[in-house]
């Protein structure tokens, strides 16, 4: 039971995290692109720098990108290791819970 819990608070923390990069990320893109365009209109020094800046934003935003997906990958495995003890522990309660949420989905669309 305590590995449920713990496997749904890592869970919990996986999607914030992936929220919180989403966004972080995003928000590098868009600047880099307002960059890029306000640099499309200049020409001379002004413009090759907001070239720059707009290519370092958008390295910047690839390389969160990358570390948020190193970080979702060790976190998955983390829960699927948890789940895979859970489950070795616990067979029959699994396979009720599975045959439960099978029913409900057979139900559920079953109706429509």
């Amino acid at each position: 039971m305590l590995e449920s819990i713990r496997a749904n608070a890592n869970a919990t923390q996986l999607n914030g995290a992936a929220n919180n990069a989403s966004g972080d990320v995003k928000a590098l893109v868009k600047d880099a692109q307002s960059l890029l365009s306000a640099a499309a209109s200049l020409t001379g020094n002004k413009a090759d720098e907001l070239r720059e800046r707009g290519m370092e934003l958008l390295d910047q935003a690839l390389g969160k990108a990358g570390k948020y997906q190193d970080q979702a990958l060790v976190k998955s495995k983390e829960l699927a290791r948890a789940t895979d003890v859970y489950v070795k522990d616990n067979p029959w309660r699994t396979v009720a819970v599975a045959a439960g949420v099978g029913l409900l989905l057979g139900v559920i669309l079953g109706r429509k």
